[in-house]
């Protein structure tokens, strides 16, 4: 294994330890390929596997917002609570980042938690509903979560994968 592969291993693994705590893992492991790929001569990566990295990035990104509003509609949810718990996720992750390691995780849970509720508390007007709602909301960002790390070992494997051989 060359040093540059074992950069991109690096970056893989950074990239997944990234995802749990809201920031974007993903396309950090599609940045070290892409540099991979530019970096090394004769290249080991070839443009079309950073691409698919890319596409199935795009996928697991998709997969993430998706799964969310799925578990807040499973349990009855509106389609505002949905929204709610989505918009509330990506802006809790946002708003929590200038806390080290834990800011980004907690802002996205509880922002999921709380966009649900408000969302679905503006639908119903019934606190004890938009609570339920916003526990759905909650468990389907902790599946969102598991889900995009799941790609993002997909996308490792398939990088280094495709660098070492």
């Amino acid at each position: 294994m060359t040093v540059a592969t074992l950069l991109l291993a690096a970056a893989v693994v950074a990239g997944l330890a990234l995802i749990p705590v809201g920031l974007p893992g993903l396309w950090l492991m599609i940045l070290a390929g892409a540099v991979h790929r530019l970096a090394v001569d004769p290249p080991t990566l070839s443009w079309g596997i950073v691409a698919l990295c890319a596409a199935v990035a795009l996928l697991g990104e998709f997969l993430e917002f998706r799964t969310s509003a799925r578990y807040t509609e499973k349990v009855g949810g509106s389609k505002r609570a949905s929204w709610g718990a989505v918009l509330g996720g990506i802006t809790g992750a946002i708003v929590g980042v200038p806390i080290p390691v834990v800011g980004s995780v907690v802002g996205a849970f509880g922002g999921a938690y709380l966009g649900a509720l408000a969302g679905e508390y503006s639908v119903a007007k019934d606190i004890v509903r938009a609570r339920q709602v916003a526990g759905g909301a909650l468990v389907g960002r902790g599946v969102a979560t598991i889900q995009k790390v799941l790609v993002g070992l997909v996308i490792g494997i398939a990088l280094v994968g495709a660098a070492w051989s």
